[in-house]
């Protein structure tokens, strides 16, 4: 009786940490034909969810991405907007142009699993249309900002895309895609998913290794 208590105690611990399981990439493609190196200005543009975290998702990025000689800002500084309002692709041009970013990251929270194009022993690889910037964001935009689009917030999915501004269109570099995780505390899970994130990138030689 005490053995099958300890195993009902483990197999309900074992489900509790898989409940509240925190952020881990689960698909990651890296673009094989870019041949840049790292990045020195870097925009970080949050695509939708609460104002707040988006804002707060842009500043714990912005912090792990900033290296000596290598810089980030928040999209936010230079385009404020309250929930459900998108940005100009004309605006979002003339930004990057005119602060000479040489790349932009994108994340956005994605709806359970429909934009995944990932296949059991197979390649992941990314929509067509998620080839340059502007087309990803003119694909996406009348979606996500949809009332609606996500709706629930104690559980999230989030793709962070990569792209390098030295190509017209935008040059997609990375894209990774995270496992549904406990969002419940907003706080927590972007500390989490910043720092699994940022490990990725320097992983791929997007951004230089944080000094120690």
């Amino acid at each position: 009786m005490k053995k099958k208590l300890v195993f009902m105690i483990g197999g309900m611990a074992s489900l509790a940490m898989l409940v509240v399981a925190g952020p881990k990439l689960e698909f990651t493609w890296k673009n094989s034909n870019y041949s840049g190196g790292t990045f020195k200005k870097i925009l970080v543009l949050a695509l939708n969810g609460k104002a707040a975290n988006r804002a707060e998702f842009e500043d714990e990025l912005v912090a792990a991405l900033t290296r000596p000689g290598e810089q980030a800002r928040p999209s936010y500084e230079y385009m404020p907007r309250p929930d459900l309002t998108p940005i100009s692709k004309d605006d979002l041009r003339d930004l990057l142009d005119e602060r000479k970013f040489d790349a932009i990251v994108v994340a956005r929270i994605t709806q359970k699993d429909e934009k995944t194009t990932y296949i059991p022993g197979q390649v992941y690889t990314p929509f067509p249309y998620y080839g340059t910037f502007y087309g990803y964001y003119g694909a996406l935009a009348p979606l996500i900002y949809s009332p609606g689009y996500v709706e629930s917030t104690k559980e999230a999915r989030v793709e962070v895309n990569f792209y390098s501004t030295a190509k017209p269109d935008g040059e997609l570099v990375w894209t990774g895609t995270t496992n549904k995780f406990e969002s419940g505390s907003p706080m927590k899970a972007i500390k989490e998913l910043v720092k699994v994130v940022t490990k990725e990138m320097e992983k791929e030689n997007l951004i230089a290794p944080e000094s120690k």
